[in-house]
């Protein structure tokens, strides 16, 4: 059995294998004849004629009751709905549509689930959000029912500068053209005005990390409060804290912190610059006890699987209570606590994985889940749930290709580790842009990167501090001012690299980009992959 079935769709299979079957008794029943087959009352035979008929009936409204278009009522009524559209050729994107929608649908928001064939050009000029799941079949072609959305649709000259969206685009690595008809569906909508909430995220072949990497998105997009675990939980790996501090003490911001971390057992293992680590986050220590206290568990309870029920807890979502006192069954009905992503700041030669974020704190002053459980619950020698994920889309380009890196806030750490891989590689021909609030407080890594300037490392270095009296505001305004020199690196070949808040500053750089080159030539350095972002 497929775990990632809902039992709405098993409710629907197995009406329609009930029906089926009794459909085929009756047809084998006049097929065999008396003889083989034992004659039954006329009266029976009508009553089985019906059964067979209700069954069937029953059968067609669980399909409909699967696959129907899906509009919600929970929300702010204020709100319009967030349109969740997929193009299918198997039935796995309509799965991921539909876990999607309910995953906004948990966090309060209002969904509007919908087949792409059934998205018109009013559906999208009055939708404020949508999210597209878009799978390829063959050689880079749509599913079948996408045909109609290419051939009606897609020749409408849309304006829709309103439209914030997102793809999931699902292919396969083994194929030229690789999520076609996703990447697509993406050009289409930026040509047509509309503000991608995070890049494209490819899936290859039903690849967890990258499912895992969308649902961290949507939990961006939806707030914690949905409560949704992974849809396939990562393999973590156990990683000691061996140092932490804050890099902005007296910063009007939130507090950042640096962190290094290694492995329990043997060397650290291999990674890129741009990769990312995903954290198991745990619910502190003073949580778990109050809960069990107020609940009458006792945290050193073992459970069947070896764990005390106290760990347990740690890594899920408390429940509001107890509805028996075993507890192997409440350890069961348990939600695991979901991951979450940061870029790594360093590189395996310098002896650490290091990570920075910025503590995020909840409306009522306490830390948020994961930064408060790195940044206030653990100690120096405590283990870490980690793993490491390759991020193919943010990896550096060839040494000898002229780098741009803009960023701001705890954006500097995955460029960091793009500076440090390429320094050690000898390539120099770096320009740096980083953005923050302060340059005596919020300066993250300011001594190195200056250090690295005057040896060379970096060739130019533009540092923006908005709350500082300076020439310029915000990063982006820095690169509009130098976009003579950004369009000779362009000229040069150099690839863009752009890392930090998703709001604000990403579509703000990509604006300066486009009026800078032009939108043909800012479409061909994405196409290329000279163009890439890691935001958030």
């Amino acid at each position: 059995m497929n775990p990632n079935r809902s039992p709405r769709d098993l409710l629907g299979n197995l009406a329609v294998g009930l029906g089926l079957l009794l459909i085929a008794l009756l047809l084998l029943r006049l097929h065999l004849g008396e003889r083989w087959w034992p004659a039954a009352p006329l009266a029976s035979q009508w009553w089985m004629a019906l059964a067979a008929l209700v069954v069937y009936a029953a059968a067609c409204f669980a399909l409909w009751w699967c696959t129907r278009q899906r509009d919600d009522d929970n929300g702010d009524s204020n709100e319009p709905p967030i349109l969740v559209a997929w193009s299918s050729q198997t039935g796995f994107a309509q799965q991921l549509a539909q876990r999607t929608a309910a995953h906004l649908r948990a966090a309060g928001h209002k969904t509007r689930l919908r087949a792409i064939d059934q998205v018109d050009a009013a559906l999208l000029s009055s939708s404020r959000q949508a999210l597209f799941v878009a799978a390829t079949t063959g050689e880079g072609d749509p599913p079948d029912h996408a045909l109609a959305f290419l051939s009606q649709v897609m020749p409408t000259p849309l304006q829709l500068p309103q439209l914030q969206y997102a793809v999931l685009a699902l292919g396969d690595k083994t194929y030229e053209h690789y999520c076609a008809f996703g990447h697509q569906l993406d050009e289409w909508l930026r040509t047509h005005g509309a503000q991608p909430l995070f890049d494209t995220v490819e899936v290859d072949n039903a690849d967890a990390d990258a499912l895992r990497h969308w649902q961290q998105l949507l939990g961006q997009l939806g707030g914690e409060a949905s409560h949704a675990s992974d849809w396939s939980a990562p393999a973590y790996q156990p990683w000691l804290l061996r140092q932490r501090e804050v890099l902005n003490p007296g910063s009007i911001g939130g507090k950042v912190f640096h962190l290094q971390l290694q492995p329990t057992t043997g060397t650290l293992p291999a990674w890129q610059a741009g990769d990312i680590a995903e954290i198991g986050p745990r619910q502190s220590a003073d949580a778990v006890m109050q809960w069990l206290q107020a609940n009458r568990f006792d945290a050193a309870t073992v459970l069947a699987d070896g764990r005390t029920l106290a760990d347990a807890l740690a890594r899920s979502y408390l429940p509001d209570g107890a509805d028996n006192h075993d507890a192997n069954t409440l350890a069961a009905s348990l939600k695991p606590l979901p991951h979450r992503e940061y870029s790594i700041a360093s590189m395996p030669g310098e002896g650490s994985l290091q990570l920075m974020l910025r503590r995020q704190l909840r409306p009522d002053g306490t830390p948020g889940l994961a930064s408060g459980w790195l940044c206030d619950y653990t100690q120096i020698g405590d283990s870490i749930d980690l793993r490491l994920r390759s991020n193919s889309n943010f990896h550096p380009p060839a040494n000898d290709t002229p780098l741009i890196l803009i960023g701001n806030g705890t954006g500097i750490a995955g460029l960091r580790a793009h500076l440090r891989a390429r320094i050690d590689a000898g390539a120099h021909r770096n320009w740096l842009l980083f953005g923050e609030r302060n340059a005596a407080h919020d300066f993250h890594f300011g001594a190195e990167l200056q250090r690295w300037q005057r040896e060379g490392g970096i060739e130019r270095l533009d540092t923006v501090f908005s709350r500082d009296d300076g020439q310029f505001h915000y990063v982006q305004d820095a690169l509009a001012a130098h976009s003579d020199v950004l369009r000779q690196w362009l000229d040069d070949g150099a690839t863009l690299l752009v890392c930090g808040s998703l709001q604000g500053m990403a579509p703000a750089v990509d604006k300066v980009i486009i009026d800078a080159i032009g939108a043909d030539a800012h479409q061909a350095l994405r196409i290329a992959g000279r163009y890439r972002r890691d935001v958030y």
